[in-house]
């Protein structure tokens, strides 16, 4: 199995669409073998799905979503754990101990004006409203 977090810093990273790192990590067993950060190669939004196909993920785990985004997902069979917040590592720990809490509401409803805010400081259970 193969879990992908939206990544920042060691933190889940708030906003799918707009996400620059994935951390993957390989799990057997129940357990992480391995991870690592693999950039997005400057990809946003629809086209991240297309990224998280490439490198065979299982399981997202991220901020706050899109529906747009939420749809691709299903379509190639990802399995999507939104309105995560914190560590990485301790949310994919979580998530294999079947402790994590995932938020079906966390999406990103609106358009984005970064101009003016930016969507890491406000909440969706974790993510963009």
């Amino acid at each position: 199995m193969r879990i992908a977090t939206t990544y920042e810093n060691g933190e889940i990273f708030q906003h799918f669409g707009h996400t620059e790192a994935f951390k993957v990590y390989q799990v057997e067993d129940g357990r992480v073998i391995s991870s690592e950060v693999v950039s997005t190669g400057g990809h946003g939004h629809g086209a991240l799905a297309a990224v998280l196909a490439g490198l065979q993920v299982d399981v997202l785990i991220c901020g706050g979503i899109g529906g747009g985004a939420q749809a691709a997902l299903q379509r190639i069979g990802v399995e999507l754990c939104a309105g995560v917040s914190g560590s990485a590592d301790e949310a994919v720990a979580a998530y294999l101990a079947g402790t994590l809490s995932c938020y079906a509401g966390a999406t990103c409803g609106h358009r984005h004006d970064h101009g003016d805010h930016d969507c890491s400081n406000h909440t969706c259970g974790g993510g963009c409203r």
